[in-house]
């Protein structure tokens, strides 16, 4: 238990600036108190003393501002920050090292007593204000933009944004470690930013450019190729010329 919440502060840490020390994370984070509340109120959910659960977390909601169904499970390293207004529903199934932004809601769109809420995978960020809506499922590392409705499934480490969302970055394609090692070639920053940050036109122009930089690399590699395998050509025939010419003079004085 004592290793969890180690984990947990530390992974406060790791995804929050603002946090200074560990005596202010434990103290000040409603996020961090509403997930050590859900834990007691999910084991007890699964005792079956569920009027005693959920009278818990009904406690939790008052004190952090956040709603948790003691029936939700929740993975490893999870962090809400800020918190107010985070709802997530009985169904609902969060993977390791989630992170989720105010205002966000994990929803149902059903009154059946059935799986009625999504499934977020390992690692995906929710923005502020995003509802995630209905049984889908969000692969891992997806990112979701704030105040986007998403109710269909999101493939892993791709960004939804939008009402209703759309993806707008799959997951990296095949040029972009090209596209990385044309900028570094060449000197150009282009992905100075985080991973994960929404594409604006600039950005994608110059992507275009690293792309079209990287096919006339390879032009020039080729040409280059060609002209040193000519050359070679070239030389080898003019060595046998001159060696055959050498050896006919030679034959003519004798």
């Amino acid at each position: 238990m004592f290793q969890r919440i180690r984990d947990d502060v530390r992974s406060v840490f790791e995804r929050d600036p603002a946090a200074r020390s560990t005596l202010e994370v434990l103290l000040t984070y409603p996020g961090l108190h509403a997930v050590w509340a859900h834990r007691v109120t999910h084991r007890l959910w699964r005792w079956r003393l569920k009027l005693i659960a959920r009278v818990l977390a009904q406690f939790a909601r008052w004190f952090t501002g956040i709603e948790i169904h003691p029936g939700a499970t929740i993975g490893n390293r999870f962090f809400i920050d800020h918190g107010m207004g985070v709802v997530i529903g009985e169904t609902a199934e969060i993977g390791d090292d989630c992170t989720l932004y105010h205002g966000v809601t994990l929803g149902g769109t059903s009154w059946e007593k059935a799986k009625r809420h999504p499934t977020l995978g390992r690692n995906v960020v929710v923005g502020a204000g995003a509802k995630i809506l209905g049984p889908i499922t969000l692969g891992d590392n997806a990112r979701v933009g704030s105040n986007s409705v998403v109710v269909k499934d999101v493939p892993a480490g791709a960004t939804v944004v939008g009402i209703p969302g759309r993806i707008v970055i799959a997951k990296d394609d095949v040029n972009s470690e090209k596209r990385r090692a044309m900028a570094e070639k060449i000197g150009f920053d282009a992905y100075g930013q985080h991973h994960g940050q929404l594409p604006d036109p600039v950005t994608q122009a110059l992507d275009r450019i690293l792309d079209h930089l990287h096919v006339v690399d390879e032009q020039l590699a080729l040409q280059e190729k060609r002209l040193h395998d000519v050359t070679a050509a070239s030389a080898g025939t003019d060595a046998h010329n001159k060696s055959a010419m050498s050896l006919k003079a030679r034959k003519d004085k004798g």
